[in-house]
């Protein structure tokens, strides 16, 4: 390997690149930080014949083996700036590599407003859009101008527009065909003036004793959300986990007409042709919520959340998963779709 060359590492430890905490290795690994690395890395990969998996923070994805064959790539392109200030909005561009909730204090903190709900997130700028991440009643493609990607398949770097994301609830075109796009950069069209979202009810309460809500700004949103999250959520750092580990699902109107019928005080989000069920109510009428094996759980304040409290591996949480889908399929016939990418098992 020359000078010039980045270093590709050969049995890394990836533990620490999970928020699970799941042990695994990779057979070969390399952090890039510019596009060059990136693109390196690729053709250094496509020589020797072996898949490429990238990496954000690593905070929606499960291991379900110990060992992962190939080169795994950690996205680690920093960068932010803003374009196209003007009297009201600007343009945040951010590096994929970039931590996302200190994305969202820094524009919060700016005075823009947009992606303030979806503080505390973890994961990287560059993950956020294969998800569409959202949060209390605002999601990435509200706010997204343009994503910046290389195209796996003619080795370009290309721009996609919103509407070529074909964003849709915790999808996108990334999700749709994984491995063909590998996200760069991601703009993001942010605004002084954007009316505030606070329609969640934990919102609601949290802010109810607001003397003025017309005087809050981003930053306090932010910081009320912060707050919210904590109370309910796990702290991965404290407990492994990989935030909500699944869909709420969304259901037709004539299958939601049955269940409130079965079910009075079913939770949901009713639109106009469908309704959004929520997955943790489900979960926690089927008795899982605090739920604790020798390895793995569920969160005894959260029921989307499964955890990792005793060096469980891939195999302990997708079976516990596993469970918890069929109570939920047996008792409401529902099908309950897991939020984070597996990443299969592979013989080594």
């Amino acid at each position: 390997m020359s000078q010039d060359e980045p270093e590709i590492t050969p049995s890394a430890d990836l533990s620490h690149l999970n928020t699970l905490n799941v042990a695994a290795t990779a057979e070969y690994f390399i952090a890039a930080h510019t596009v060059s690395e990136l693109s390196y890395a690729l053709g250094w990969a496509k020589e020797r014949a072996i898949d490429c998996l990238v990496l954000g923070g690593g905070s929606n994805l499960v291991f379900a083996g110990t060992h992962v064959p190939g080169l795994v790539i950690r996205m680690a392109i920093a960068g932010r700036q803003w374009e196209n200030a003007g009297d009201d909005g600007a343009t945040l561009v951010l590096g994929a590599g970039e931590n996302w909730h200190d994305a969202v204090l820094y524009a919060a903190s700016s005075g823009y407003r947009g992606i303030e709900n979806l503080a505390l997130i973890p994961g990287t700028c560059g993950a956020a859009p294969v998800q569409n991440i959202g949060a209390y009643g605002v999601e990435l493609q509200d706010t997204l101008f343009s994503v910046t990607a290389l195209d796996t398949q003619t080795g370009q770097v290309v721009t996609l527009s919103n509407k070529e994301c074909q964003f849709a609830y915790r999808d996108s075109l990334f999700k749709q065909i994984p491995g063909q796009y590998i996200i760069l950069q991601i703009r993001l069209r942010l605004s002084r003036t954007k009316p505030l979202s606070l329609g969640y009810g934990d919102l609601v309460e949290y802010f109810s004793d607001h003397s003025a809500p017309s005087s809050l700004t981003a930053l306090d949103i932010a910081e009320g959300i912060m707050a919210v999250r904590r109370r309910k959520l796990p702290d991965p750092e404290q407990m492994p986990n990989a935030g909500s580990f699944f869909k709420n699902p969304v259901v037709p109107l004539e299958t939601w007409d049955q269940l409130k019928t079965a079910f009075p005080n079913i939770a949901a989000y009713p639109g106009e042709s469908s309704v959004k069920l929520a997955a943790a109510w489900l979960i926690d009428q089927c008795g899982w919520k605090g739920y604790r094996n020798a390895t793995v759980g569920v969160h005894s304040r959260q029921a989307l959340v499964l955890t990792n409290h005793s060096h469980g591996s891939g195999e302990d949480i997708l079976a516990l998963a596993e469970r918890i889908q069929n109570d939920v399929k047996e008792r409401f016939g529902v099908a309950l779709e897991i939020e984070p990418r597996i990443v299969p098992a592979a013989a080594r």
